[in-house]
């Protein structure tokens, strides 16, 4: 019974044509009850001669397509003209009434066997589509790890031109593990992006979670702005352990973040941090605060409050 029951989603989903034994089963039971129907409407309507054949080619194409709806089609008409259940002789009209039965179920079986073809076009289609999909998450994940031993590679070779200079190493170092750690956050999410929050806790966890809150919805951001906020978060978070809130024990940081139609509005704020008196000359650092987000028409506004680093970032946030 299983097989059956199999054999008819098959082909009635057109995935594959059934059995000549099942073929033929299949109509002549549609046959034998569409006939029965007949029989029962012959009691109030006698002249009703081919109308209940109509779901019987109908289920027949359906499920054997054009050849066994034909088929059908042509044993119903010659019960409709064969099989009598009243005293009345076929006649001419009954005849003519053969012709549009068949014509009507020829349009029928067109309309069945064209449906059929679509969805067998549109499952082809979609295989191909899981297929490519396949390879492509399978491309990815080898270009992920070629990347990041490159990046390991890059990291290993400066590491060894600048262990004289640790200075310079430690400013590198910091900010090439920041970029390789939001590219690990952003393959986890199959390269599309990830959200703020999950950025953020990535990039402040190491200080502890006590010594900051975060403020706003979730919010999803595509690849280039997440890598650029990173950086930029990642710039703050270091001056911040060094300079600001985290190098005191008391020191407490405060990041919210809010949208405005396309435009991200977000705000650093340190507290609790002891006093910054002496502003060096810009460096690196402050170059790039200012610079990471103008490819998103954007800018960053560091002041030096007496309460702390106080730090708004505006920017559009691309269409994902």
């Amino acid at each position: 019974m299983k097989k059956l029951i199999d054999e008819f989603r098959r082909g009635w989903q057109g995935i594959a044509q059934p059995s000549l034994v099942f073929s033929t089963a299949f109509v002549a039971g549609c046959l034998a009850a569409s006939t029965i129907a007949r029989w029962g409407i012959a009691q109030i309507r006698p002249d009703v001669f081919f109308t209940p054949y109509f779901p019987a080619v109908f289920l027949a194409a359906a499920v054997g397509g054009a050849r066994l709806g034909i088929a059908t089609a042509i044993a119903g008409g010659a019960l409709g003209v064969t099989v009598n259940f009243s005293s009345a002789a076929a006649d001419s009209a009954r005849f003519a009434l053969l012709l549009m039965f068949w014509a009507v179920c020829g349009v029928a079986i067109w309309g069945v066997e064209h449906y059929r073809t679509i969805v067998a076009q549109q499952r082809e289609v979609s295989k191909r589509l899981i297929q490519e999909e396949e390879y492509r998450k399978l491309l990815v994940e080898e270009l992920q790890h070629r990347l990041k031993n490159k990046t390991s590679t890059i990291h290993a070779v400066l590491h060894q031109v600048l262990q004289d200079q640790p200075q310079i190493w430690g400013s590198i170092d910091r900010r090439l593990r920041a970029l390789s750690a939001t590219d690990d956050l952003i393959a986890r999410l199959d390269g599309s992006g990830c959200d703020i929050k999950d950025m953020l806790h990535s990039e402040l966890g190491p200080y502890g979670h006590v010594r900051f809150n975060l403020n706003g919805d979730p919010l999803f951001l595509p690849a280039k702005l997440a890598v650029s906020l990173a950086l930029i978060f990642h710039e703050l978070a270091t001056n911040a352990g060094k300079y600001g809130a985290f190098s005191s024990a008391r020191g407490l940081l405060q990041v919210s973040w809010s949208m405005s139609e396309d435009r991200l509005n977000v705000t650093w704020d340190e507290t609790e941090g002891p006093v910054i008196e002496n502003v060096g000359p810009p460096g690196f650092g402050t170059k790039l605060l200012q610079s990471a987000l103008r490819a998103f028409d954007g800018k960053t506004e560091v002041r030096f409050l007496k309460t702390g680093v106080h730090c708004t970032m505006q920017c559009r946030v691309p269409a994902s």
